[in-house]
């Protein structure tokens, strides 16, 4: 699909330009031989508990959600959680690497607009893209926490629209490596490309993705006039 259509890219962070398993370097420093399985549950359950929380009406932000979910895992793995491991922790969520691609990706796209669409709350999301370097490139930083429910609510979506100051969804460009965060941008009716970086199947959820690459850098080719 060229750029034609495409007048703004929107985003998401965790897991698309930010590598939340980074923080498993932190995780087995504090647990010696539990570093992968922390940050394995502790990221399978923080989606989870958005998942949940959403169904529930029962909201809290980001932040509470992933101290919980850290909570749940430490719990899980039998792994005393002191209030000062918990605080590192915690901080290392504001510094998460970036994927290696992702600066030289961003620097070849099109001249749209680039923005973040995430779960993260304000707070942890400004921490990170300033940490990161890329707080001039990706304006504005949208969050979920404007409409107090999470992906895939069309109501997280709807907010792209509304501060792009779009009114059609499908010339935006949803960038995930999500499975179900892009079947729920597509759901909405904005152009989806799934960065499938692992070749994981698509969800079964009877909706596909625009395009499937395989990392960041393809997406300006992708964007490239046909």
């Amino acid at each position: 699909m060229g750029s034609g259509k495409i007048k703004a890219l929107v985003f998401d962070a965790y897991g698309t330009l930010f590598d939340v398993h980074s923080v498993a370097v932190l995780a087995e420093q504090l647990y010696p031989g539990q570093g992968s399985d922390l940050s394995r549950i502790w990221r399978e359950s923080q989606l989870q508990y958005t998942w949940l929380r959403s169904l529930m009406g029962r909201y809290e932000d980001f932040e509470k959600v992933t101290s919980d979910a850290l909570a749940f895992a430490c719990q899980k793995l039998k792994l005393d959680l002191t209030a000062a491991k918990r605080a590192r922790l915690m901080d290392a969520y504001h510094a998460l690497a970036t994927f290696p691609e992702v600066k030289d990706a961003l620097g070849a796209l099109p001249a749209v607009p680039l923005a973040i669409l995430s779960n993260g709350s304000p707070s942890m999301l400004e921490a990170v893209v300033n940490n990161s370097g890329l707080g001039s490139t990706l304006v504005p930083i949208i969050s979920v926490d404007e409409v107090k429910i999470y992906k895939p609510s069309p109501k997280a979506y709807q907010l792209a629209v509304e501060k792009l100051n779009m009114s059609d969804p499908g010339e935006i460009g949803f960038v995930s490596s999500n499975g179900w965060d892009v079947a729920g941008a597509a759901s909405f009716g904005l152009t989806t490309y799934w960065i499938n970086r692992t070749g994981a199947p698509m969800e079964e959820l009877g909706l596909k993705p625009a395009s499937v690459l395989h990392k960041l850098t393809d997406l300006a080719d992708t964007l490239k006039p046909s």
